[in-house]
């Protein structure tokens, strides 16, 4: 099943949000647009506020700009489930086997 993903739609998304150069909607923190290496950390990436695979629409309106590190930490996570730093939370379970 396709997910309706463009890539023109998809560049041209990633440059309008960038206009603004908007903090990381994950963090808070700002992020510095002008990093080329797309592996930093740090670098400025597209994250869907509500993943396309939890039934969000791949539209301006579910999409924010976040650090590359933020992004890949929330994952697939929905924003209720991530805590205030902007992390996915921890589940610790014990195990007696």
């Amino acid at each position: 099943m396709s997910t309706g993903r463009n890539t023109t739609i998809r560049d041209r998304h990633r440059k309008i949000i960038a206009r603004g150069k908007p903090p990381c909607g994950i963090c808070h923190q700002p992020i510095d647009y002008d990093i080329t290496d797309h592996l930093d950390p740090a670098a400025y990436v597209v994250d869907h506020i509500v993943p396309i695979n939890a039934g969000g629409p791949d539209t301006l309106d579910n999409k924010q700009a976040a650090h590359r590190g933020c992004n890949r930490t929330k994952s697939d996570h929905l924003p209720e489930e991530l805590t205030p730093a902007g992390g996915a939370r921890v589940f610790e379970t014990t195990r007696t086997w």
